[in-house]
Formats: structure tokens, C-alpha cells, sequence
């Protein structure tokens, strides 16, 4: 695998790279801020951009507004933002542009070499990657009854592995179902919560934002 690393600090850059050239994984340029960032991306073309979420120019959200040029610009290539923050509503906006390769992982997460690594290769494959601590803070802001409301307690606890970006058979692990049992829950959520009938993975991304996002009425 390789990859491009942006991050305004460099005691950060070179210590990521210095993990994951530990772990077998290339890291062809380093970058410290936007500019520099798309400039790398779109010459080496990695499999991944390790990007954080606030960086030069603005310090705000350069990582969310680089995911959504390279989007367009390179969408072959995976994002994966690291942030120090367990925002929910970040990691909504950056996948409503483009959530296949997409992922957001609190930066805590890189003392953790083989947590990183395996969300490395799971945005290279091109599925959704979300931190299970911005999954629990969706639930810590709720209270009351939202558009989760129709669904059973069951039902919230696939939601949740979900929005972790399990599949089925991660579902089944960590829940001790039956495959069967798994895939009626996730039929029964799709129906609930009336998402799009397009292909299955639009409707599990979709399911993701309404988990990250659903607030009760006012």
C-alpha cells in the first residue's frame, strides 16, 4: 500500500510514517498543509491520504474540504481523516460527498498501530471507516425519541456496528447472530428508517449518516 501523510506538525508526519514503514506500508510524500497535500495526491496517486482534520491555510477543516476535491479530482484515491475531535456531524460531512474510501479515525487511534493499519486497508478496499467513539457520542447527544425511534433495541445495536462500518458477518460476531438473523435486522432497518431501494452499500451509508445525524424533534 501507499500513501500520503498531511499533517501541519511534523513530530506527527514522521511518526506515522515511521509506523507504517514498521508496518510494511509505503509512505511516498509527506505534506503540512492543503496545497501541498492535493499537490502530492495527484502526483503519486496513493492508494490512501492520511489527512488531518485542521491545517494550514485556515486551521478549520482543510482534511473535510480535501476529501471533497479529491473526490473529484482523484476519486481512486482513499481518505482517511484523522481528527482529535469525536464529532459526529464531521464525520457526516465528509461522507455525504463521497463515502466509499472514506473514513474518520480520532487521532488517539495511531498509538494503535494495527487499529490504523486495518483502517488503512479498509479505505483501500474502498469501504467506510468511522471511529466506534464518534458512533457513541451520535448516542450521547440523543435524547428522547428521533428517527431511530421505530426501531427495536436490536435493531439500534446493528445500526450502531454499522455505522462502525461492520459487515454482516462482523455483526454476527459481535452480536453472536446468525448470519440470517443479521440480514433480517439490516432488512428491517433499511425498511424502518425508509432509505433509498438503490444497491445495498448506498443504502448501509445511508443508514450510517441517518444514525450520525438523527436528532430528536423539537
Amino acid at each position: 500500500m501507499r500513501v500520503v501523510i498531511a499533517d501541519a506538525s511534523l513530530l506527527v508526519r514522521e511518526g506515522l510514517a515511521r509506523l507504517l514503514d514498521a508496518a510494511g506500508i509505503e509512505v511516498v510524500e509527506q505534506a503540512g498543509d492543503l496545497g501541498a497535500l492535493m499537490h502530492a495526491v495527484l502526483l503519486h496517486r496513493p492508494d490512501v491520504a492520511i489527512v488531518d482534520i485542521r491545517m494550514p491555510p485556515r486551521h478549520r477543516d482543510e482534511g473535510l474540504r480535501a476529501a471533497d476535491e479529491l473526490a473529484t479530482q482523484a476519486p481512486s484515491v482513499g481518505v482517511l481523516v484523522l481528527s482529535q475531535f469525536a464529532e459526529p456531524e464531521y464525520a457526516a460531512t465528509l461522507l455525504k460527498t463521497s463515502p466509499r474510501g472514506r473514513g474518520y479515525v480520532l487521532k488517539e487511534r495511531v498509538l494503535h498501530r494495527d487499529a490504523l493499519v486495518s483502517a488503512l486497508h479498509r479505505v483501500a478496499a474502498g469501504e467506510t471507516v468511522v471511529d466506534a467513539a464518534v458512533v457513541e457520542a451520535s448516542v450521547a447527544t440523543r435524547t428522547g425519541r428521533d428517527r431511530l425511534g421505530p426501531l427495536t433495541a436490536r435493531e439500534v445495536a446493528v445500526l450502531r456496528l454499522m455505522a462502525e462500518g461492520l459487515t454482516d458477518r462482523g455483526i454476527c460476531e459481535r452480536l453472536s447472530l446468525s448470519p440470517k438473523t443479521a440480514a433480517t435486522h439490516v432488512q428491517h432497518i433499511f425498511a424502518k428508517l425508509e432509505l433509498p431501494s438503490d444497491a445495498s452499500d448506498n443504502r448501509r451509508v445511508h443508514a450510517l449518516l441517518v444514525y450520525l445525524t438523527a436528532q430528536p424533534p423539537g
